[in-house]
């Protein structure tokens, strides 16, 4: 049998897994769209949306025909401009977050953040909607740096908490962080509360998937 308490750490995603960021996303970008005279997208659409990076999120939102590199600068600069004042005005975090990350303070479990959402954008939500906990480490998207599914920045924490890499939970809602975890040698958790379905997460490499986030408490 497995030993669940082996687990020292965890590397939790962001968006889509501690913090429900989507409407904040969606309303900033489909203001970026119109004032551009684009498209919207619905609420659904931008879920797909998410997960690459907010040049991605740009690039995937705008027409097809419109996504050369002058137009996506033009509209990821705006899109930066409008989501800074918007970041949290509907974004919190999931029900039973809260809860989970008391458990895992309470477990002396080490709890870090890594995103692919710009690094100052993460450490703004961070401090505005999860300063009631220590996190160890919080990382965002940097320039020079290579974005998720690359394991680099995974492996990065671990190293700086001087831990190997399989004593680490991996937390995330795509396929993008199943595949980090499973290239970094970490332990795949999938959640279904956030932005992407269950066969996508087992695709990745999910070795479990939780419904509620006290699921994982339970399993431990």
């Amino acid at each position: 049998m497995e030993c669940r308490m082996r687990f020292k750490a965890v590397i939790f995603d962001l968006d889509g897994t501690l913090l429900d960021s989507v409407e904040d996303l969606a309303d900033s970008m489909n203001f970026v769209l119109r004032h551009f005279e684009f498209p919207e997208h619905d609420l659904n659409a931008y879920k797909m949306f998410v997960g690459n990076g907010m040049q991605m999120l740009v690039q995937r939102a705008l027409p097809e025909s419109r996504r050369d590199e002058s137009t996506v600068n033009r509209c990821l600069m705006a899109m930066k401009e409008e989501y800074s004042g918007r970041c949290a005005v509907k974004t919190r975090p999931y029900k039973g977050i809260p809860e989970l990350l008391d458990g895992f303070a309470g477990r002396g479990l080490k709890m870090t953040i890594l995103s692919n959402k710009p690094d100052d954008f993460t450490r703004k939500m961070v401090s505005l909607l999860l300063s009631d906990w220590h996190f160890e480490m919080v990382l965002g998207a940097r320039p020079n740096i290579p974005k998720k599914p690359d394991p680099w920045a995974a492996l990065h924490i671990a190293e700086q908490l001087n831990l190997p890499p399989r004593d680490f939970l991996y937390m995330g809602d795509t396929r993008i962080d199943m595949k980090t975890s499973v290239s970094s040698g970490m332990y795949a958790v999938g959640v279904l509360w956030g932005f992407r379905s269950a066969d996508e997460l087992v695709g990745g490499g999910a070795r479990i998937l939780l419904r509620e986030p006290e699921d994982l408490l339970v399993w431990l």
